[in-house]
């Protein structure tokens, strides 16, 4: 079953009612596929729960190190020398211990997730889209009756998003059911009926085909202030005419594995690039070299605004005339970072907010709080935000400094049909009403703003 809603919040908080994470006010919920199982560990005085027959991948999924801690942080991906501190896939799937046992094992979970080709890579070194594949694959590995994904699709490419549908009949094959979160215009093969939640109309069930034929367009009828974004975004002039980023015949490898191939490209000041490639094909190592997180640039034919790496320009100096923007990001900051903290933090490019401000710059920030509608959350930790209102703190921490570049990883992943409309729309306003030169990354054909009139494809 897919579930769908207006607000990508409701869904997950469906979700995690169903896992038993969510305080129930009134009512009752009621799970029968675990009944027989229940009954079965009672009689045997073993420790039980329902639980036990429920995978779960999130939107947040993560995974921890070799020390059994969460605290990989966001360059290190990027330095193959601390590849060690975190698992490969082998040791993870191997380290999964499930409660109960079912149908499935280390070979045909990793068949069905195309992991093969994988085993022995270090998690540090996979793609958004890989790690996904892997998240799910762990949930198999417990032996799940009931399979809850949110959101398993975005940062997919398409082809990755066509397979989908085979992993999903796979799974009801051996007798699992599977509950997703997901677009209404992005329901996958396979899936037989579709949830529509909504605050007013509680629960609205289909058939699948139902549900397509009484499915409408999306219309945006709420907008941000375009003046203010005006007002906050630097003035449209050309300020150099050295080119933003020059490549020639770049090569990057990871031990022997060549992740970039004599990789060449020119971007002027003003330019609106859309950066494309399948899961894999090396769009992340290419950005970390962009963003200053590679060494490995050092060593390469890499110009950023007129000058070369490597001549004696400190990290700070790469990072200031650039604005980044990626969904993972919110994962790397200290959990005592609130969405203004965070906001704030762009203007000295650090992963959080040590220092204190001033008043001109908290100004800055609550311009920005307002223009983006966040006033309710601005004293919210990061990873207390819903998804969406993670991806507004994160796009205003980019643009707080007003960069020269822009460069959006996937920045619209995890949001609503709603909201990737209306960030569509606001990147659009911003190549409109300035000179930002921007670097946009997406799968989704539909995401990528008219402003966006180049592409660099690498395959």
């Amino acid at each position: 079953m897919a579930i769908v809603a207006d607000s990508g919040a409701l869904p997950t908080a469906f979700l995690e009612t169903i896992r038993g994470n969510a305080l129930v006010s009134s009512g009752s919920i009621h799970r029968p596929f675990a009944t027989d199982y229940l009954a079965e560990k009672q009689e045997e005085g073993a420790i039980h729960s329902y639980r036990d027959l429920i995978a779960y991948v999130s939107q947040k999924y993560e995974f921890r190190n070799r020390s059994n801690l969460q605290n990989f942080y966001f360059q290190q991906r990027f330095n193959s020398s601390e590849s060690d501190e975190a698992s490969t896939v082998r040791e993870t799937l191997s380290e999964v211990q499930a409660k109960v046992s079912g149908p499935w094992n280390f070979e045909n979970v990793t068949e069905l997730l195309r992991l093969n080709s994988l085993l022995d890579k270090s998690l540090l070194k996979l793609s958004d889209g890989e790690t996904r594949r892997l998240a799910i694959a762990v949930g198999l590995m417990r032996q799940p009756k009931i399979y809850l994904m949110d959101q398993p699709m975005t940062g997919l490419d398409s082809g990755s998003r066509a397979e989908f549908g085979i992993i999903i009949k796979g799974m009801q094959a051996k007798g699992v059911h599977l509950m997703l979160t997901t677009a209404a215009n992005e329901i996958p093969e396979g899936i037989t009926h579709v949830a529509r939640l909504s605050a007013h109309l509680g629960i609205q069930l289909f058939t699948r085909e139902a549900f397509q034929k009484a499915a409408s367009k999306t219309q945006i009828s709420d907008h941000f202030d375009w003046a203010l974004l005006s007002q906050l975004l630097p003035e449209k002039t050309q300020s150099s005419t050295n080119p933003v980023i020059e490549l020639k015949d770049v090569t990057i490898n990871y031990g022997e594995k060549k992740i970039l191939n004599r990789i060449s490209w020119l971007v002027n000041p003003g330019d609106r690039w859309l950066l494309r490639g399948r899961n894999g094909s090396g769009k992340s190592t290419l950005i970390s070299l962009l963003i200053g997180e590679n060494p490995q640039a050092y060593s390469q034919a890499i110009w950023l605004f007129g000058r070369k790496r490597g001549t004696g320009e400190s990290i700070w100096d790469v990072k200031n005339p650039t604005g980044f923007m990626a969904p993972e990001l919110s994962r790397f900051f200290p959990a005592n970072q609130t969405c203004r903290k965070v906001i704030l933090s762009g203007l000295f490019d650090t992963m959080g907010l040590f220092r204190k401000v001033s008043i001109v710059q908290e100004d800055l920030a609550g311009h920005w709080i307002k223009l983006f509608k966040l006033e309710a959350s601005a004293s919210v930790l990061i990873n207390r935000l819903s998804l969406e209102q993670q991806r507004w703190t994160l796009l205003a921490r980019a643009l707080i400094k007003k960069p020269k570049l822009l460069i959006l990883d996937e920045a619209s992943q995890g949001m609503d049909e709603y909201q990737r409309k209306l960030f569509k729309e606001t990147i659009q306003r911003i190549c409109e009403q300035s000179s930002i030169t921007l670097i946009y990354v997406s799968h989704y054909a539909e995401d990528v703003p008219d402003g966006v009139d180049q592409v660099f494809d690498l395959g």
